[in-house]
């Protein structure tokens, strides 16, 4: 393993999305990562076709990592996990409340084994609360974060965002939350618990845009009013669809040259930055039937040259092949065992001196199971036993 987090070890006890998309980005910056499934598997195996498991998304959430089967409703089953934990530098786990507990795997029980241990718990609302024994998923999440309300605007209805945003809110935080536990180790010696609720890691990522007038306490009701932004700032042209904003003085200007339209240059709704930003409705009134006559790249080039924000807005279909995704090189191609060859998205950071890559692929259920206990120094006659009592697979 290379990378920035080269040595480390990670016990990865999650599943579904949050918790394992956190581990992948960790793998593929080096970090080790050992995933412990039942003997069923992750539930994203088997919530597409699949070869043998390997679903699209389960292998781009578990890229890089080993893969071990415990059955973990048995004693020994348990009593492997914690053989594991002096060994390891972080586990990682996103249990229903209480569950990890009752297993006798919670940081508690685990820094007595490992007090240099960080322990990341991953949940939906927390440890208080009354939503905390909920079963949920993103849209779940998505819904009381606020997040459809503003996506439908108001007096319209909620609309969700079509992809697992929350899931991958959460998963940001846990790998840099992790990170920083880790980072604080080094200096101080000391392992701790981090604990990462799906609710909070979504309202802290949208808070800055969305709550922007519903911060100040002691504004009277009328400065307290959120702005509504209208009109979402995406046209159709004669091809396809494009996005453009003006918010600076230099960038209407520019835009009003780019579609010869110099007499909006004194627009009542549209001549301050602030006015631009809390009436794209008006603006999109005014560019929409123009834009639609000429196809996008015809109106990229005009609004480029005259410095006014703008871009292509590219289906899932169009990422690979656009001129930018790949200059930057975004997508990786991997030569996956069972299933061929496979996009994957690279990752994101660079790092000049210790480069992070997909360390490989996704691991079938229980494929490194014999090699993992091996590493932790289970003998053949423990391992062979294991096997034979149903504990491992």
């Amino acid at each position: 393993m290379t990378g920035p987090l080269s040595g480390f070890k990670i016990l990865d006890l999650s599943a579904v999305l949050s918790g394992p998309q956190a581990t992948a980005w960790l793998c593929d910056q080096g970090a080790e990562v050992i995933k412990v499934e039942a003997f069923d598997g992750d539930v994203l195996r088997h919530v597409q076709n699949s070869a043998d498991g390997l679903t699209t998304v389960f292998v781009s959430s578990n890229r890089g990592k080993q893969g071990i089967a415990i059955d973990l409703k048995t004693e020994a089953g348990i009593d492997i996990v914690k053989r594991m934990v002096p060994e390891v530098d972080v586990v990682v786990q996103n249990f229903r409340p209480g569950a990890i507990e009752r297993m006798g795997l919670d940081y508690d029980a685990l820094k007595t084994i490992n007090p240099k241990l960080v322990y990341c718990s991953i949940s939906g609302f927390g440890t208080k609360g009354p939503y905390i024994n909920k079963r949920i998923y993103d849209p779940i999440i998505q819904g009381l974060s606020g997040l459809n309300a503003v996506q439908g605007g108001p007096g319209r209805p909620p609309r969700m965002i079509r992809t697992v945003i929350a899931d991958v809110a959460t998963a940001l935080t846990a790998a840099q939350a992790i990170t920083a536990a880790l980072l604080s180790r080094e200096r101080t010696g000391q392992g701790q618990h981090v604990t990462v609720a799906m609710i909070d890691a979504m309202i802290s990522l949208t808070w800055a845009g969305m709550m922007t007038g519903h911060m100040l306490l002691d504004q009277d009701s009328v400065n307290h009013k959120a702005p509504d932004r209208g009109d979402d700032l995406i046209f159709k042209t004669s091809d396809g669809y494009i996005t453009a904003a003006a918010v600076s003085e230099n960038e209407w200007q520019g835009l009003c040259r780019a579609l010869d339209r110099k007499e909006w240059l004194n627009h009542e709704r549209l001549n301050t930055p602030k006015g631009r930003t809390n009436n794209t409705d008006a603006l999109s009134e005014l560019l929409s039937p123009i834009l639609e006559t000429k196809p996008s790249g015809h109106w990229l080039d005009l609004l480029d040259q005259e410095g006014v924000p703008c871009g292509p807005v590219l289906s899932p279909a169009d990422i690979p092949d656009n001129e930018q995704i790949i200059a930057n090189e975004l997508v990786d191609v991997l030569d996956h065992p069972g299933i061929g060859r496979i996009r994957q998205s690279r990752p994101a950071a660079r790092f000049s001196g210790t480069p992070a890559h997909i360390q490989g692929p996704a691991p079938r259920i229980g494929e490194h199971t014999r090699t993992i206990l091996d590493q932790f120094h289970f003998s053949d006659a423990e391992i062979d036993d294991l096997y034979a009592e149903g504990v491992v697979r």
